[in-house]
């Protein structure tokens, strides 16, 4: 991801995750509304490039569904692979209220810091979680 699509994935974490959840809990339902169309309805023609089941037309909207989840959660899982790369007590802060949906001005004023500081935080997040590093947890200490 690009610093702007980092961004933004940062800007959106908390409302990909809450519609992760809903759109997984929607998902382990079935659709009992379904029903065909009968009587007259039935014997007149049927648009072209479409096709006449409803359950057909709700198999293909819950793959297209699926497909829009695991978009959100490839967003999701890069921004909670490299966390861990955040180590400045600041840093860390700011990301906690990025991904807890917080606004600039509401973390600004949570934090005590000018927005231009919060922003310039937000920055150097930005900038060293797109990088990609090659990281790896970090050790215990056996002492």
């Amino acid at each position: 991801m690009d610093k702007k699509q980092t961004e933004n994935t940062l800007r959106d974490y908390n409302w990909m995750i809450n519609e992760i959840k809903r759109q997984r809990e929607l998902l382990k339902h079935a659709g009992t509304n379904l029903v065909a169309q009968s009587g007259i309805e039935s014997t007149l023609p049927k648009a072209h490039g479409e096709t006449g089941d409803p359950v057909a037309r709700e198999v293909v909207r819950r793959d297209k569904k699926l497909t829009w989840i695991h978009k959100l959660e490839v967003k999701v899982s890069f921004i909670q692979e490299r966390m861990i790369v955040i180590e400045e007590e600041r840093e860390k802060a700011v990301l906690e209220c990025l991904l807890d949906g917080m606004s600039m001005v509401a973390i600004s004023r949570h934090m005590g810091l000018s927005r231009r500081h919060i922003y310039n935080l937000r920055d150097n997040i930005v900038e060293k979680i797109s990088k990609k590093p090659n990281y790896s947890l970090p050790k215990a200490n056996c002492s």
